[in-house]
């Protein structure tokens, strides 16, 4: 026994059990101890609990980032509660805890806006349920990755690129987002190509059919996929997209069984489509163009060396501006002939 202690109490230890403890209880210091052990008790109750509950708040909410917020909320419960019974053990009342948390609260107002409001919208989350923890999702910006945690806070992603993003709710709420398996994990993918109109169209439409067909991972047929009201055809299916400037643009409509290996299974349609066309009679279009000369267009006098390997010879045209035969398309070898069709140019030589 601290003498100490004794002495400051002004009195002398009690025979009896509940005497000793009502004694020792006097003390300020007595309380404090307890009141951190309760503390504590409260923070191994509330572990305990979640271990205890985790299964059947599992089996009563189908969603996982809703059970996990309710076995959440009863942790933090738990230990709010342990908190008041220790603050009324060391002489503060409900009211008095209240109050110091109202005040505290009204002068971190500002500070605490922003993750007040991101626990609202992360309660509007889990009211929507726009994803759910193993969903695969696209951000506006392009990013794709799982959802690995949902909180009323943040949203925790395990992106493709092997890193994790944590983005509040209220992001999250303000953005557009993608989710590739919320209902059903088939994605329809589309690959448009651009062919010419001298080229065999039906050929090309057969190709890049057969190309995404026989692709690991895109589903090759089977009955018609329905989305809603619609159903779309579940083999791929290649249609006349539009009459371009170019050539006919085709599309070539697929579906793949999972959203997890997109890129991949495109760029293996991609490449096969390019395989194929080589073998068919089939040309890819690219923008062609022509350079016209007539009446209004000047004229450009060039010579062309034949046999030499030379740069072809530059001279100035009426303008005042150096032609190049390869650039101007217009060539004159006899500068006799060029006389007599031009009165007003120089005599030959």
């Amino acid at each position: 026994m601290d003498l100490g202690a004794i002495g400051l109490a002004g009195t002398t230890p009690p025979i009896g059990t509940w005497e000793w403890l009502r004694w020792l209880w006097g003390f300020a210091s007595v309380r404090v101890a307890v009141a951190v052990l309760i503390v504590l008790g409260g923070v191994v109750l509330s572990k305990f609990l979640v271990r205890l509950l985790g299964r059947p708040v599992a089996r009563r909410f189908q969603r996982q980032s809703v059970a996990q917020t309710v076995l959440g909320l009863l942790r933090v419960s738990t230990v709010v509660a342990a908190t008041f019974v220790a603050g009324s053990i060391v002489g503060l009342g409900i009211g008095d805890i209240v109050l110091s948390v109202t005040v505290f609260s009204a002068v971190l107002g500002i500070v605490l806006a922003p993750i007040v409001g991101s626990i609202i919208n992360g309660v509007f989350v889990l009211a929507d349920n726009p994803y759910e923890i193993g969903d695969m999702i696209e951000l506006e910006d392009g990013r794709r990755g799982f959802v690995d945690d949902i909180t009323l806070r943040y949203t925790k992603i395990f992106t493709l690129d092997n890193t994790f993003l944590v983005v509040p709710n209220s992001s999250m709420r303000e953005r557009d987002v993608t989710n590739f398996s919320a209902e059903d994990e088939r994605t329809r993918l589309s690959i448009p190509l651009l062919v010419t109109y001298e080229g065999d169209l039906d050929a090309a439409r057969r190709i890049m059919e057969k190309s995404a067909r026989d692709c690991e991972g895109v589903i090759e047929g089977g009955p018609d996929i329905r989305i809603g009201s619609a159903r779309y055809p579940a083999k791929p299916t290649c249609l006349i997209d539009a009459y371009a400037d170019s050539g006919v643009r085709l599309v070539v409509r697929f579906w793949v069984r999972t959203p997890y290996k997109i890129p991949r299974v495109e760029s293996t349609v991609r490449e096969r489509i390019w395989e194929n066309l080589t073998e068919a009679d089939v040309e890819i279009a690219y923008p062609h163009q022509h350079l016209l000369f007539d009446e209004n267009s000047g004229q450009a006098r060039v010579a062309v060396e034949e046999g030499t390997g030379t740069a072809p010879q530059r001279t100035a045209g009426p303008t005042g501006r150096e032609g190049d035969a390869a650039a101007s398309g217009v060539t004159d070898a006899d500068p006799a002939a060029d006389a007599e069709a031009d009165p007003d140019g120089p005599p030959p030589e």
